[in-house]
């Protein structure tokens, strides 16, 4: 049994879009401010597509850990060809650096997968519709419960307001 919670950390549009061309379809630096509290000091696990849409690689702070089906050596990552493997190695990793929470950082496909698995979800609402072409998958909303919300006007450089929502699975 897993002992360390699994936690997804996503942004999300009104109209459920997360990825365009694997990137953010949205410039929101505020957000990314919280992006990094939140996964700092904790391993962050994500799909071949995150890691290479990352501005630097490997993201300091925190053990890079991706899912890929080719395997091979990333800089500064640890490459696994399925989930399950990943989420060991990343509660592992949490356990021997005592970090709180392993976080899942992307894309649509892993957060499909480890959904089901998962304990709490950071949940950035975008206050936009943009075109995408990933999406987050649809919640079902008793299994899980909202432990806190805070909204936040557009800072200079920010495209729009945005919620940041936790969630914890009931």
């Amino acid at each position: 049994m897993r002992d360390i919670p699994l936690s997804i950390v996503v942004a999300v549009a009104k109209n459920g879009v997360i990825g365009r061309e694997n990137d953010l379809p949205w410039r929101i630096p505020s957000d990314l401010k919280n992006f990094k509290a939140v996964t700092l000091g904790k391993p962050i696990i994500m799909g071949r597509k995150t890691w290479d849409s990352l501005p630097r690689k490997p993201l300091p702070g925190r053990a890079n850990i991706v899912v890929s089906r080719k395997l091979g050596t990333l800089d500064g990552a640890q490459v696994f060809s399925d989930a399950d493997a990943a989420v060991a190695a990343a509660c592992e990793i949490a356990a021997k650096d005592g970090a709180a929470e392993v976080c899942l950082i992307g894309g649509a496909a892993l957060y499909e997968a480890l959904l089901p698995r998962t304990d709490r979800i950071y949940l950035t609402e975008v206050d936009l519709e943009p075109e995408g072409d990933a999406h987050f998958p649809m919640l079902n909303p008793v299994e899980w419960r909202e432990v806190s919300a805070k909204a936040f006007d557009p800072a200079p450089g920010d495209d729009a307001a945005f919620v940041v929502r936790v969630l914890e699975r009931v």
